[in-house]
């Protein structure tokens, strides 16, 4: 790489566009490379890569690139801010003041956002570049990424797959290079699915790490986490993301710092395969095998247990189903009602589902949770164990436009629940306390990447990240490796 100037590096090269941001952020310090090297590079991304996965909403090119060049300009005079010019893509669901959020719904379609998202805030003061807004399903609802408003987004890994859901557009544009970060939310694993689906780490923080104002804060089962295509960028996006914000009161203070180079230790993991109700494409499995394999290289003890969870899919679902919708944000749909004829079909079962819980369910789902923590305390953490390792999701094969109202899925022969019997993250939505990353596991037969999820005690969310750290340093997957249009023909 050469000297800085926009013009003087190839603009659509791939390894500019998928450079990490700790090292964007090194050459930007050196002089070597400007944000609008790589900015020019991630745009020329998009144009070639998103009209086959359609992961984007609304782009902001225009005021990203002007923003990329006051940042160049801040790099010269020794004034960069933690994450200047580096480029963060936004699920369409947090704000922006001028922007359009939809939540992936034709109700919301003519909504303009009059202040900042606190997380937004925090991007903009640390001096991150906003270039996309990226899709979602209706209201963040299913697993997958679809809406009647933006269509179906595809994995880039294989367009005819999912990329999970409900943060597949965020996964989808960072796993095709189209940005450096990206954020997104987790209420039954919406983040950790699509990271899982994409080869990608990412992270649900312990609830209330991450400030936000919206009146499902409240809500414990609601988090907002980093995707990142390096452990290290996820630690410092979580990092920027993190903390007390103004009109966020459900944010613990102070703030944690994640060290960017945590000190590697030994662990005692424990690793559960299918979690005591889960059904596993054998793929899936194998790379589990291998990933653990990885951890006992890392210098790890990995034990594989029996998690006597007591539960069976369509249970889970039920559980965390009226945890969910029988709080805030069920109320919130219940807005719609009157406009069901522009729902999408997901949308409207959501809709009248929220419609038939009340407190009597939110108590169901306490006690079912509780019951669940009780279990894995004690075969986990009072085994002497650090951590649980658990895979993120049990099956590669849900396609693109997946309905969970009327299609079905298999596994190995086997019809399972559709709405949540084919990812493992459920569980730890319930336990919202406990912080969770998803690490890229392997490829599964059908190109598409698999991922395994670290679980700590409530709030550790240092030691997760210490651990996937012991992991990343073994995990290596080439930049050239990354799909791309080309990738996929070959």
């Amino acid at each position: 790489m050469r000297c800085v100037g926009s013009d003087k590096l190839h603009p659509s090269s791939d390894d500019l566009a998928l450079l990490p941001a700790h090292a964007q952020r090194a050459l930007y310090a050196q002089g070597v490379l400007s944000p609008v090297d790589i900015l020019r590079a991630q745009i020329a991304r998009f144009e070639t890569e998103n009209p086959s996965i359609n992961a984007v909403t609304f782009s902001h090119f225009d005021t990203a690139m002007e923003a990329a060049k006051t940042s160049e300009a801040r790099y010269r005079s020794g004034k960069a801010r933690e994450l200047e010019g580096i480029t963060v893509a936004i699920k369409d669901e947090f704000a922006r003041t001028g922007w359009t959020v939809t939540s992936g719904s034709k109700v919301l379609v003519k909504e303009t956002a009059e202040e900042n998202h606190p997380v937004i805030g925090k991007l903009l003061d640390a001096g991150a570049i906003l270039h996309l807004q990226t899709t979602a399903p209706e209201f963040f609802l299913i697993g997958e990424t679809w809406s009647d408003l933006w269509g179906v987004t595809r994995n880039p890994w294989n367009l005819a797959c999912t990329p999970g859901g409900s943060s597949g557009g965020s996964a989808a544009a960072l796993a095709a290079g189209m940005t450096t970060l990206a954020i997104g939310s987790d209420m039954g694993g919406s983040i950790r699915i699509p990271c899982a689906l994409t080869g990608l780490y990412g992270s649900k923080p312990s609830y209330g790490r991450v400030p936000s104002s919206d009146p499902s804060s409240l809500v414990t089962h609601a988090s907002i986490g980093p995707l990142a295509r390096e452990l290290r960028d996820l630690a410092l996006l979580q990092n920027i993301m993190m903390g007390p914000a103004f009109s966020a009161p459900a944010t613990l203070d102070p703030k944690l710092e994640i060290p960017l180079e945590p000190e590697l230790k030994s662990w005692k993991l424990a690793f559960s395969v299918d979690q005591g109700w889960a059904r596993l494409d054998s793929d899936v499995r194998l790379t589990m095998k291998e990933a653990v394999e990885l951890f006992k290289e890392a210098g790890a003890i990995v034990e594989q247990i029996d998690l006597p969870l007591g539960i069976k899919d369509r249970q889970l679902r039920d559980t965390i189903e009226k945890a969910i919708f029988s709080t805030t944000i069920g109320a919130q749909l219940l807005e719609y009602k009157s406009e069901m004829a522009q729902l999408t079909t997901y949308g409207r079962r959501f809709v009248e589902l929220a419609s038939r819980l009340g407190p009597s369910d939110a108590k169901d789902a306490a006690e079912e949770a509780l019951r669940l923590f009780k279990i894995i305390e004690e075969h986990v953490f009072a085994a002497g164990y650090d951590a649980l390792l658990t895979p993120t999701i049990a099956t590669t094969r849900i396609p693109a436009a997946f309905d969970a109202t009327s299609d079905m899925i298999e596994i190995e022969g086997l019809s399972v629940d559709p709405y949540c019997g084919w990812f493992l993250t459920s569980v730890f939505s319930l336990l919202n306390w406990m912080p969770v990353i998803t690490v890229p596991a392997g490829v599964a037969s059908n190109g598409v990447p698999t991922g395994l999820q670290i679980v700590t005690r409530p709030y550790q969310d240092s030691t997760c990240f210490e651990i996937a750290a012991a992991y990343s340093k073994k995990w290596k997957l080439a930049a050239a490796n990354w799909p791309t249009s080309s990738h996929r023909q070959r």
